[in-house]
């Protein structure tokens, strides 16, 4: 879907396009130095500045930005443009739509769950140091509540979200 609309124009588009494209080529024909005088420049130019000529596509990057950020004013963008900042505008919907629809645990569930395995573990080593406590006279059953304890804080981590 997202390359079908990418690609999707029609003749007015296509001719607009040209349009732009042929006032450009134009006015860089008319403003065009010599040869000897555009080497001569690159040369004294720092390396940083042709790198930046190199890299610019015909459109000025705060006009990419204003685009992005939905700032810019729709008349004075071309139709692809246009359909950019649409397909922006949806995307940042799309995704604050999943965030509000999201649900989360209170903030005592993790903080519970980690309680809850500790304290089984704790539970265990106290039986296997003393062999009697925590409760005495059950003997293995405490290993057994303390198993139980962790199991608990682990199934708890299932839901965690």
């Amino acid at each position: 879907m997202a390359d079908e609309e990418l690609h999707e124009t029609n003749a007015q588009d296509q001719e607009d396009w040209q349009n732009q494209a042929q006032t450009t080529d134009e006015a860089a024909e008319t403003t065009e130095a010599p040869a000897a005088d555009r080497t001569a420049a690159a040369e004294d130019a720092p390396a940083d500045e042709t790198a930046d000529e190199d890299e610019d596509y015909g459109i000025p990057m705060d006009k990419v930005e204003a685009v992005l950020n939905a700032t810019a004013d729709k008349a004075s963008l071309t139709p692809q443009m246009q359909r950019m900042m649409q397909r922006q505008a949806e995307n940042t919907r799309r995704v604050e739509e999943s965030i509000k629809g999201t649900k989360s645990n209170p903030r005592w569930f993790v903080p519970l769950f980690c309680t809850f395995m500790i304290i089984g573990l704790v539970w265990a080593v106290v039986y296997y140091l003393t062999g009697n406590y925590p409760i005495p006279g059950i003997d293995a059953w405490n290993l057994a509540i303390a198993l139980g304890i962790i199991l608990i804080g682990f199934l708890m981590t299932m839901w965690w979200r």
